[in-house]
């Protein structure tokens, strides 16, 4: 599988980890935009960062990152559900010269978003102090979640890759020296090796002389959630008025969804049938 994603533990500790490479799903997402190449490795590193997390989700669901600025880099988002469909868009102004993430963002900061189907969403905010997206996350883990996170992440234009680890809490584990190891371990491993390797020969390189259980891979792919339920929803928020002067203006409403590139377009008798009680869709988005 080009796409794949591998969760393991550390039998004798309470150390977990996951290791993620995206190819389909990373070229998807850079299908949809032309990206500066130095956004671009940042949009890769957060969309494996998010599949890392989302791996973890105990409930139906996803979780959300994401990178506000006022650089060069505006917004960058990275979306990935408990089933491990995932999308990313990014934002940005002029030449997004290279560089590390505080110069691209200049005052910035991160979030994550826990959107969970059966229960309130929760988001959790901190700024931006480090100069690259693993470092942001890991403080993120550490300030608003107390869980001890180490994170390699890695992308160019053919891949995004990461590798996870967290330190669970304290359950008497018989190593007590194993997290500094472990992540002693993962400080030999470079961007280039990550990319270039197989998840699989990575680990097996890596933590050869631990006791480490692997669980069976899955497979991440692209996936976007935007439909015209949902536009039309989005645009009952908005409102009658300003819905229609949009209409007025342009002779039609128009909605594209950055992460997929689909346009949702709306014109006078679709408009009144968003804000009345009768909908010309189908639930397949086919006109009736």
């Amino acid at each position: 599988m080009s796409d794949t994603l591998i969760r393991f533990d550390f039998v004798d500790s309470a150390i977990r980890g996951e290791i993620v490479r995206l190819q389909d799903t990373w070229a998807a997402i850079n299908a949809h935009r032309s990206y500066p190449s130095a956004v671009r490795d940042i949009l890769g590193q957060m969309t494996a960062a998010s599949a890392l997390l989302a791996a973890s989700l105990k409930f139906e669901g996803s979780v959300a990152l994401q990178l506000q600025g006022q650089g060069a880099l505006k917004l960058a988002v990275a979306e990935a559900r408990d089933s491990l469909d995932i999308r990313a868009t990014a934002d940005w102004e002029g030449d997004a010269p290279a560089g590390g993430l505080a110069q691209l963002l200049g005052r910035g900061t991160f979030s994550v978003v826990l959107d969970i189907l059966a229960g309130e969403p929760y988001q959790g905010i901190v700024p931006v102090e480090s100069d690259a997206v693993g470092p942001a996350i890991e403080d993120y883990m550490d300030r608003s979640q107390q869980i001890p996170t180490r994170l390699l992440l890695a992308s160019n234009d053919a891949s995004a890759c990461g590798l996870l680890l967290q330190r669970m809490p304290d359950q008497s584990s018989a190593d007590a020296d194993a997290w500094e190891r472990v992540g002693a371990l993962l400080a030999t491993l470079g961007a280039d090796e990550l990319l270039g390797t197989p998840p699989v020969t990575v680990l097996r390189r890596l933590f050869h002389e631990e006791d480490l259980r692997v669980y069976d891979p899955r497979q991440p792919r692209f996936g976007c959630r935007c439909s015209r339920e949902r536009v039309e929803g989005m645009l009952r928020m908005i409102g009658r008025e300003e819905a229609q002067s949009v209409l007025d203006e342009q002779g039609e409403l128009r909605v594209d969804c950055e992460f997929c590139n689909q346009t949702y377009r709306f014109d006078a008798s679709m408009l009144g049938a968003v804000f009345n009680s009768g909908n010309l869709f189908d639930g397949t988005g086919s006109l009736h």
